[in-house]
């Protein structure tokens, strides 16, 4: 009697792991998630090993079928539509040969109110890392209202916790894919959901962000080691090093936050990260070009979108350098990048808070871009308009510029962020009037002008614009 049933013991354990699934997916696919509309997108896990995996999805009924491989690993490309949702995903791990009869353990995984639309990374340091509700003692514009109109469930959240790793992770903690409601858009970046908010208003199609960033960060540490083969100077750490790790080592947060996300599929990318490059302005314009080539080449999704922001004016009290080089070297790094384009931030800063309050204004201007050389609108500015040429006249300076279709304007205030040099090196705030052909500027101090430069300081406040209101990019003809 015993034997029998210590047997009847066996068999039903037998059989209860026999219909429990294995399969197991990462963070960043789950329930609630947006997948890219119209493309072939990766999905993938773990299972036990050479077990079949097959994938359904309900918006054909399409069945996907891939074998684990002896590490468990498994990956399937599943074909979209255009946008629309929700839908479901089951997940079912069977067993024998690849074919459709073969047999099923009985247990399926299957993922709920999945949508299909536009998904972008937002990624950076605190800039962008800077949730709607603010940080501590420091206000986001709006706040409450964006709180107050954020239940839309066509706005799907993805939030990385911050992560660190000298080897790359193939996974990640994070807090679950969320609707936008007051709840879930409080806690995230108020560059990345405005900028969601406005997509899915403009496009009409459901938009997922995934939001991997951390605050006071260098470049260096998000990119991995392949990019930053050509810059010897940088030390990249030693995977078996067991010292305590520091968020601005090279390549750490790329292996911990951007590692786990490879190859799900993105329409593009926007970034907002630069202050604490400060230390390395010369090279920051190779270094984010060759991130973003490695990051797509990764990716494996073709080149796309990469819009970024240059870093907001502040009066920075610190040892890490000036911040004008730094706006210089990014202004450097667009030619460099196809496909991407820069936010200039000159009128959106704070003299007293590296955190300003406006991420609006920002995260709209990235909006125009992505409109604009993304997705074909037509008619919509979206390049600020940037310093072309010099002409001396005399006393005075003729500037010219490109991005200015419809001419220049302050919107009625006083331009005040110019200065004029004469051969002692020595710069002079300059009076600045707008013409047909640009600006010219003069000061009463300098009377043979050799240089100019606009807005080439920590702190000041940008004001001069396009006739659409985008800022004019600061700007130096010197080289000293």
């Amino acid at each position: 009697m015993k034997n029998h049933f210590f047997l009847l013991w066996v068999l039903t354990l037998t059989g209860f792991l026999t219909a429990r699934s294995e399969i197991t997916l990462p963070s960043i696919i789950g329930s609630n998630m947006v997948l890219q509309q119209k493309s072939k997108v990766p999905l993938w896990g773990k299972a036990r090993p050479h077990a079949t995996v097959r994938v359904t999805t309900s918006w054909d009924h399409g069945m996907i079928s891939t074998v684990a491989a002896a590490d468990s690993s498994w990956k399937v490309l599943v074909k979209t539509p255009a946008a629309g949702g929700p839908f479901t995903i089951t997940l079912e791990e069977g067993t024998g040969k690849l074919a459709a009869g073969s047999a099923s353990s009985g247990k399926k995984l299957v993922l709920t109110n999945v949508l299909i639309g536009e998904v972008w990374v937002c990624s950076g340091q605190s800039n962008m890392e800077m949730p709607v509700k603010g940080f501590k003692n420091q206000p986001v514009l709006h706040s409450n209202e964006l709180l107050l109109d954020a239940g839309n469930p066509e706005i799907r959240l993805f939030r990385l916790e911050r992560g660190l790793s000298r080897k790359g992770e193939t996974d990640c903690k994070a807090t679950p894919w969320e609707e936008a409601n007051a709840l879930s858009v409080k806690e995230f970046s108020a560059v990345g959901y405005q900028y969601a908010k406005a997509l899915q208003e403009k496009l009409k199609v459901p938009v997922g962000v995934i939001m991997p960033t951390w605050g006071g960060t260098v470049i260096e540490a998000w990119m991995d080691k392949n990019s930053l083969a050509a810059f010897p100077e940088i030390k990249i750490p030693s995977p078996t090093d067991t010292s305590k790790i520091n968020k601005n080592e090279p390549t750490v947060l790329f292996n911990a936050m951007i590692n786990p996300l490879i190859g799900y599929g993105i329409k593009g990318v926007i970034w907002y990260q630069g202050e604490q490059n400060r230390v390395n302005p010369r090279i920051y314009d190779r270094l984010m070009a060759a991130m973003v080539k490695e990051w797509r080449t990764l990716w494996n999704g073709g080149d796309w979108p990469f819009y970024y922001v240059q870093i907001a004016p502040y009066a920075y009290n610190d040892t890490l350098g000036p911040a004008a080089p730094l706006r210089e070297a990014q202004a450097r790094a667009l030619p460099q990048i196809p496909h991407s384009g820069m936010v200039v931030s000159l009128d959106a800063g704070e003299e007293h808070s590296i955190h300003p309050a406006d991420k609006t204004t920002i995260s709209r201007r990235l909006v125009c871009w992505a409109l604009a050389n993304t997705y074909g609108w037509s008619g919509l500015a979206y390049e600020s308009p940037v310093y072309h040429s010099m002409k001396v006249v005399k006393d005075a300076v003729l500037i010219s510029f490109d991005n200015t279709p419809n001419g220049l304007t302050s919107f009625g205030k006083p331009i005040a962020a110019f200065e004029v040099a004469g051969e002692d090196r020595i710069f002079y705030p300059a009076k600045a009037k707008i013409t047909g052909a640009g600006i010219t500027v003069q000061s009463d101090s300098v009377r043979t002008p050799v240089a100019v430069r606009y807005g080439y300081k920590d702190w000041v406040t940008g004001d001069l614009y396009n006739t659409e209101g985008l800022p004019v990019a600061p700007f130096r003809t010197d080289s000293w």
